[in-house]
């Protein structure tokens, strides 16, 4: 099907107004409560952070923890600022239940979402390079999720207001989310069964060598040697997931190539990391041995096209997304056609 995209605001007056972009380091403004407690026999003995889990049974330990580290707790109407300090029976104490930016991270914020299809059960939009899909440490919000929650009310019925797979934060292109519980339960089986096509379109280092189509079928897991990535790993040695992706060469020269990329399986990084195996890391990805090139600092990686049978209606569905122009631009700059297959 052909899809014409559409720009959609999640502000329902319009688009943002000018100079009111996000600020990461801004305070939440919700008002705080504070409630006095008393530690009882059963908490006599335990860690601060273990007992107020028990006396305010409604908020999680690690929000708990993040609140007594930031000074809002009292004990004894002195300020404590350990978790692990140690409680006694008959101690009274304060707790301030401030907002933390992680108890603020599930809340609609207006920005503006490109929309290639939309109908009742599911949208189809083309996430921008930068944008961070999930809400995680350092990203509590400015998120695609924070964004789906304000431009569609029915999000915040849905875990994850919808999302059933992401891209990496500098990977643009096409993603599906659901605006059903069915449309999102059909949809992730759909995934699991690896009936959603993706494809991406990914700028590498090196020219390319051998057949123009290489298929790489090797295992992925945390990088035994730093946990921060992931790597290629033996499956007999270290833990990890089968991955398989299709790579086809699509022009090349002594500068570097321009592949196309199909995903067989869904692990995290997969394309990056696969491509590095074979000598071949993004351009742009320091993480996996890729460097800034053709104008280009983060990865140089999109997803073009997405297919997949409606969940609910049955129909053929097929998405197309255009690479963003600086994509475009450093493919010009290294003299590669990336359409010339």
């Amino acid at each position: 099907m052909k899809t014409v995209p559409s720009i959609i605001s999640a502000d329902p007056f319009g688009e943002l107004p000018e100079g009111a972009e996000h600020d990461e380091a801004a305070e939440p403004s919700e008002p705080s409560e504070t409630r006095s407690f008393l530690i009882h026999e059963a908490q006599h003995g335990q860690r601060l952070d273990r007992a107020l889990a028990a006396l305010v049974p409604e908020f999680s330990r690690s929000y708990l923890q993040q609140l007594i580290e930031a000074g809002a707790v009292a004990l004894q109407q002195r300020v404590v600022t350990k978790a692990a300090t140690t409680v006694h029976a008959g101690e009274i104490g304060a707790i301030e239940l401030r907002p933390t930016p992680q108890s603020q991270a599930f809340k609609p914020e207006r920005m503006p979402i490109t929309v290639l299809h939309e109908d009742e059960h599911l949208r189809v939009i083309d996430k921008p390079a930068g944008l961070v899909v999930h809400p995680a440490p350092g990203h509590w919000s400015g998120t695609l999720l924070n964004g789906l929650l304000a431009l569609d009310p029915r999000a915040a019925l849905l875990p994850r207001a919808g999302i059933v797979h992401r891209l990496d934060r500098d990977t643009s292109g096409l993603m599906v989310v659901a605006r059903s519980r069915a449309a999102m339960d059909a949809l992730v089986a759909l995934i699991a069964a690896r009936d959603i096509k993706r494809q991406y379109l990914a700028l590498a280092h090196r020219d390319w060598q051998g057949a123009p189509t290489r298929h790489v079928d090797a295992a992925i897991g945390r990088d035994p040697r730093n946990r921060l990535r992931m790597a290629v790993v033996d499956l007999e040695r270290h833990p990890g997931k089968p991955a398989r992706t299709l790579i086809e060469a699509l022009d090349s020269n002594d500068l570097g190539c321009a592949v196309r990329c199909t995903l067989e399986t869904g692990r995290t990084h997969q394309i990056r990391v696969h491509m590095a195996s074979i000598g071949h890391p993004l351009v742009g990805d320091a993480l996996y041995g890729g460097a800034a090139a053709a104008g280009l600092e983060r990865q140089a990686l999109h997803a073009f096209r997405l297919a997949f049978v409606h969940p609910v209606t049955g129909a053929p569905m097929e998405f197309l997304a255009a690479p963003p122009p600086d994509l475009v631009q450093a493919m010009q700059a290294w003299g590669l056609d990336y359409n010339r297959a």
